[in-house]
């Protein structure tokens, strides 16, 4: 049995202002995470969802990017591109909540 039925990821990872990949923490990740931490809290979520930052995920060219991984969810989890407090909220009520991806917020996969 999981320990949590949601452990989620943020990357803050921070790269150079000049590299052509952006990094999460320059697009405001941290801002996000702090936000996804405390409307956790707010709902009681502890014990529930486990919340950690996360170094580079190689994905920063979409970011901020954000990881769910769950008890309900496929091995792989569900990767998510966020960019405002509302999305953030938004996966916290239907996914982290109602057990339900957001996929116009998913990000998309690699070709």
């Amino acid at each position: 049995m999981p320990r949590f039925d949601h452990h989620c990821f943020v990357c803050t990872n921070e790269r150079g202002a000049d590299d052509p990949k952006g990094s999460c923490a320059r697009k405001g990740s941290v801002a996000l995470q702090q936000h996804l931490k405390v409307r956790c809290h707010e709902l009681g979520l502890k014990g529930r969802v486990r919340i950690n930052t996360a170094g580079c995920l190689d994905a920063c060219a979409f970011g901020p990017t954000f990881v769910v991984y769950g008890a309900a969810n496929p091995p792989e989890g569900v990767w998510y591109t966020l960019r405002t407090i509302a999305e953030v909220d938004q996966v916290i009520d239907e996914h982290l909540v109602g057990g339900r991806a957001v996929e116009q917020l998913r990000m998309p996969r690699p070709v």
